[in-house]
């Protein structure tokens, strides 16, 4: 072996520690596909959509987050029952709050509404946090879908959005200032909580997003089960 041969030296344990740490790192990022099994056998064609349960400060929370969810289950391809017949019926049967409505029996649902599955909402984070240079809008808020039949869990999903997505911080301290200061009586004058809802519960529930749920039966994207 001459002297301008290259020994392969062994891995130090500094070495060997990194790299199993970024193996882990990556194996941490990679997202695991979703069981659809349960759905795809229960394959339902209704959905009852519950008044979510809000974990937020917001009193407006769950009433915002539900006002946007009938349009992506039902773009998706199911039929939703209407939203103002499904809380008369609640009020009708002395159900007026999300938690009370919530403890209801899927088997007894089933019975009052006739619905294949019904969506369980928890709205887990809704409002605008204020700082010296930043303000932001947060919405976050995870789903069940539940087999009113069998009470069994079909789909499982969490979904979160900020107003300020894709903003550029750029223009030094006076600027983050500026924006501050505009962000912050935007919020004041508008429910941009409401805005900022629309988006979250739109990727929560519409089928095609990763790991969302199923096109329904009345989607031409539907794949018989």
């Amino acid at each position: 072996m001459s002297g301008t041969d290259i020994v392969p030296r062994t891995t130090t344990p500094r070495v060997a520690a990194l790299l199993a740490m970024a193996a882990l790192a990556t194996g941490c990022a990679t997202t695991q596909p979703y069981d659809y099994t349960a759905l795809r056998q229960s394959n339902p064609r209704s959905i009852l959509v519950l008044p979510p349960l809000n974990e937020s400060p917001d009193v407006n929370a769950g009433i915002s987050v539900m006002s946007h969810a009938t349009m992506p289950l039902a773009e998706s391809g199911y039929y939703v029952l209407p939203v103002a017949l499904v809380e008369q019926t609640f009020r009708e049967n002395g159900l007026t709050t999300p938690s009370d409505i919530h403890a209801v029996a899927p088997a007894r649902l089933r019975e009052i509404f006739g619905a294949d599955a019904g969506l369980y909402i928890d709205v887990t984070k809704y409002g605008t946090t204020y700082a010296i240079i930043a303000s932001q809008t947060f919405v976050s808020a995870n789903a069940r879908l539940i087999d009113l039949k069998t009470g069994a869990l079909l789909w499982a999903g969490t979904a979160s959005a900020a107003s300020d997505e894709g903003g550029n911080n750029s223009g030094g301290l006076v600027g983050l200032l500026v924006k501050a200061v505009v962000n912050q009586i935007m919020a004041s004058i508008t429910d941009q909580g409401h805005v900022v809802a629309g988006v979250a519960t739109t990727r929560l529930l519409s089928a095609g997003m990763p790991n969302g749920i199923l096109y329904g039966p009345r989607s031409p994207k539907y794949v018989q089960p």
